[in-house]
């Protein structure tokens, strides 16, 4: 089977198995050649670790019955996108607001800023310029079809 279709009907009972709890959603997941299925979940008030466990637990047993992988031969790992994961999903932006990111433009510029809107299309984020009395605060509204991709930024 064709990876792209596998990930498709994994990502099928994956969903399946968040139907229940829909405040949880798939982000990604990546099959490696050695049957290492890793799926990253996110929630839209973040996922616990416990959280991973137990959807690690109900979809290992899904994926056993499905037979989509050779039985006995695959591992599955169930984590949250790390901090250096871009966003993916409108909702990652939307857990997001409030915290500075970097965007990457399609064209390979970068800007940096807090983000403090999103829309159905695009984003805002806020930059400062200067510093004390001279500090300049502005806005830039960025469409989605302009970024390439978008990271959080940790500020100390």
């Amino acid at each position: 089977m064709a990876t792209d279709i596998l990930i498709t009907e994994i990502e099928q009972i994956i969903d399946a198995v968040l139907s229940d709890e829909p405040s949880y959603f798939r982000v990604n997941v990546r099959i490696k050649p050695t049957n290492n299925v890793k799926v990253f979940l996110d929630g839209d008030n973040g996922i616990s670790i416990e959280k991973c466990v137990q959807f690690n637990r109900a979809l290992y047993k899904r994926l056993e019955e499905s037979g989509l992988l050779p039985a006995d031969d695959f591992s599955l790992e169930v984590s949250s996108p790390g901090v250096d994961e871009p966003l993916k999903m409108h909702r990652q932006y939307a857990k997001n607001v409030g915290r500075f990111v970097e965007v990457i433009f399609t064209d390979g510029s970068k800007s940096e800023g807090k983000l403090v809107q999103v829309a159905e299309a695009d984003i805002i984020i806020e930059q400062t310029t200067g510093k004390g009395n001279k500090a300049v605060t502005s806005q830039i509204v960025i469409p989605f079809n302009n970024i390439k991709s978008t990271t959080v930024q940790i500020k100390f």
